[in-house]
């Protein structure tokens, strides 16, 4: 209700959420798993869960759609704004990210460089396939605690992560169950995947069998032949 009457002036991303800027106040998405946005004509019949509806100028609508309904919708002025995006981490595909910032970054943490690599406050917009293809890429496990890396091994990882994310953006992202993207079109990225979701197939490398490990809660794939 607070956003009626209010223009849409750019739609951005920062971290795994879409930012519109309304002018004077900002409308934030994180699609979650299976979160997405439709634009349809008004009383389109054809999205199944319909979560959040806004009704356009031109007779539209924006829909967000959410089958496991894990994304979530933000309202926020611009000081609440500044304040939420004080709090993230540096983006992978910005000129801050770097071998070196990763080595300094790291000089005081134990923590296993997955996990490290997917906490938002740190580094953001890494989800879980990226790290997993980036770690295997750099011949880097998943466990192994960042403050063991040399600078040698971090510029490895730097240079696979972003690969491996660029590759990811330019395949329309990874399609394992339902995404899409905007347009309906399912993500080819899948068929470029080395480990992640192979459990127990043979590594593309060595020919060893994939392992899985859950850290913080998620699954992680990696070969323990090639990585160390």
């Amino acid at each position: 209700e607070a956003l009626a009457g209010r223009r849409i002036g750019s739609v951005a991303r920062r971290a795994k959420n879409i930012v519109m800027d309304t002018g004077g106040e900002f409308l934030l998405v994180n699609l979650g798993m299976t979160g997405r946005l439709f634009i349809v004509q008004e009383g389109s019949a054809s999205i199944t869960h319909p979560g959040v509806r806004f009704r356009l100028a031109d007779g539209r609508e924006l829909l967000y759609h959410d089958v496991r309904r894990f994304g979530r919708l933000w309202r926020m002025s611009p000081g609440e704004w500044r304040a939420w995006e004080g709090k993230l981490g540096v983006e992978p595909l910005s000129d801050d990210f770097s071998a070196k910032w990763l080595y300094e970054a790291t000089r005081r943490s134990r923590v296993a460089v997955k996990v490290w690599l997917m906490d938002q406050k740190r580094v953001v917009g890494v989800g879980n396939i990226y790290a997993s293809e980036a770690l295997f890429r750099a011949g880097v496990h998943p466990e192994r605690s960042v403050a063991r890396l040399s600078p040698a091994r971090w510029q490895r990882l730097a240079e696979s992560l972003v690969a491996v994310l660029a590759q990811a953006i330019a395949e329309g992202g990874t399609t394992l169950n339902d995404f899409a993207d905007g347009e309906g079109n399912a993500g080819e990225f899948q068929v470029s995947l080395g480990v992640y979701g192979r459990e127990g197939e043979e590594c593309p490398r060595c020919g060893r069998p994939v392992r899985r490990r859950v850290q913080a809660g998620r699954s992680t794939f990696y070969c323990p032949a090639c990585q160390r």
